[in-house]
């Protein structure tokens, strides 16, 4: 499998240059769906500038702390994806994974508090066991106490050793939604009614705007629970 991929074919929802070098890297297999995702090389090197080459890359990567949601990574091409939390803690930096409202990949900086929070959307879930466990977007499992958990709702995990599960948002009405896909991504709105797999949200300017409830991603009631717009 190839390492590169051409650069004027890499998803549109990178914030690259289109022309100059004829190739860039593509992500290591992983959680993420390739458009959901930056390779760390990218991160670093063309969003961040913390360097000029993908030589300087791989020594920031050897010889200091990096880490994705709290687990070091050496891998260049490691898939930095959606909500996900880059951390460079020997300087105690943390940004976090978010979409533009033009649907490009960007990342904006938060706190060290914050950094260890993590939204995630629930795609499915079953029964092991006789426990529940829940699938989520990015991949990764977790355990839920009870049953009240539906696919489409999101979770707010705090970091650790062991995962905890703080707060649980369900894809309902009057809920915050961030829109991850169509048209209106990067918006934010509030939810107006759920009509089989459409959702009609009102937005920041007060439009009422039909979108598909796969591009809804439930973020809070009243306020986000995750920073989504730069310090």
């Amino acid at each position: 499998m190839s390492k590169h991929l051409k650069r004027y074919f890499a998803p549109r929802t990178w914030r690259i240059k289109r022309k100059g070098i004829t190739y860039v890297a593509k992500p290591s297999p992983g959680t993420h769906k390739i458009n959901m995702a930056l390779p760390l090389n990218i991160v670093l090197r063309d969003i961040l500038g913390y360097a000029n080459s993908n030589r300087e890359v791989k020594f920031i990567l050897e010889k200091r702390d990096v880490a994705v949601d709290g687990v070091r990574r050496k891998d260049c091409r490691f898939p930095v994806g959606l909500f996900d939390v880059l951390s460079l803690n020997d300087i105690n930096e943390h940004f976090r994974v978010i979409l533009d409202k033009k649907g490009k990949l960007d990342l904006i900086k938060i706190g060290k508090e914050e950094s260890a929070l993590k939204l995630c959307k629930i795609t499915g879930k079953r029964a092991v066991k006789g426990k529940i466990q829940l699938h989520l977007y990015n991949g990764a499992n977790i355990f839920a106490q009870d049953g009240s958990y539906k696919v489409g709702d999101a979770i707010l995990l705090a970091k650790g050793k062991k995962k905890e599960i703080k707060e649980k948002v369900s894809l309902d009405k009057n809920v915050l939604i961030y829109l991850v896909g169509g048209k209106h991504t990067g918006q934010i709105g509030k939810v107006q009614d759920i009509i089989g797999n459409r959702i009609l949200y009102k937005t920041e300017s007060g439009d009422v705007v039909e979108t598909l409830k796969e591009y809804a991603f439930p973020i809070g009631k009243d306020n986000p629970l995750i920073s989504l717009t730069g310090r």
